[in-house]
């Protein structure tokens, strides 16, 4: 008889650590945060103008949209980007699929003020998606080459 209540014992134990354990995991995925990032529904664009320049950034020689340029974005406060892609013929980029949070899109320019020692900067705008289903445009970007 002793036999019988031990294995029942057992059985009892296990449903009842598979039934806290499928509790605790619903409680776990529900309580989790969605920060910015894929996964979304949700989009920012933007468009680049190129101004082109002499090399000393004295005489300017026209301006173009930036087809083909690299286009950074950066999901919350992460240190590194998220995803890239490159503007259209016409200038123009999107990221898409993008949920509610803080982004920042960056693209490298040429330095007019000739101060930076790579000749390279970052110029960086900065985009908030504060409900689904929306598209938030950033300013221009304007780059020097």
């Amino acid at each position: 008889m002793k036999a019988e209540n031990s294995s029942f014992s057992i059985k009892k134990t296990k449903k009842l650590l598979n039934g806290l354990f499928i509790l605790i995991t619903i409680f776990s995925l529900g309580s989790c945060k969605k920060t910015a990032g894929e996964g979304g529904t949700s989009s920012i664009k933007g468009s680049i103008v190129v101004e082109d320049w002499n090399k000393s950034f004295t005489v300017k020689n026209g301006e173009y949209p930036g087809i083909d340029e690299d286009v950074y974005i950066i999901y919350g406060d992460d240190i590194n980007y998220g995803d890239r892609t490159k503007a259209n013929n016409k200038g123009e980029f999107e990221f898409k699929y993008l949920r509610k949070g803080k982004y920042k899109i960056y693209v490298y320019s040429e330095d007019k003020t000739l101060q930076a020692v790579s000749g390279t900067i970052s110029i960086e705008k900065t985009a908030e998606i504060s409900k689904n289903k929306s598209t938030v445009t950033v300013e221009e970007f304007r780059i020097y080459k």
